[in-house]
């Protein structure tokens, strides 16, 4: 059985954030993206300290799809270098696995 996973991003602000996002749940690489405001980090980028006012988007999808979220995510990220991480989802609900199935089934 295919696992869902969660691809975890920053973005430098909710606009991108949610255009970006929608665009990706659209194309059905996601069946959900979740953006949080309000994030502050710090990080060191270049060798100089840095600090930041992001937004966290947390998209929600099947493991095949992993990769091309990732590749998409990288084709339109304003950074660099962006934070895109794939966390595996331990437990998920039957219910709500077999929607992420169902809202990813046709993805392009």
């Amino acid at each position: 059985m295919e696992r869902a996973v969660l691809v975890y991003t920053t973005w430098p602000s909710i606009v991108e954030a949610e255009r970006e996002g929608r665009i990706l749940v659209e194309r059905r690489l996601a069946a959900c993206v979740n953006i949080l405001p309000g994030m502050i980090s710090h990080y060191r980028w270049k060798g100089a300290l840095e600090r930041a006012e992001e937004c966290v988007a947390i998209f929600k999808t099947r493991a095949s799809l992993a990769e091309p979220l990732r590749e998409a995510l990288k084709q339109v990220h304003p950074y660099d270098t962006p934070s895109i991480l794939v966390v595996p989802a331990e437990l998920v609900d039957a219910d709500y696995y077999r929607w992420i199935l169902q809202e990813t089934e046709n993805a392009g």
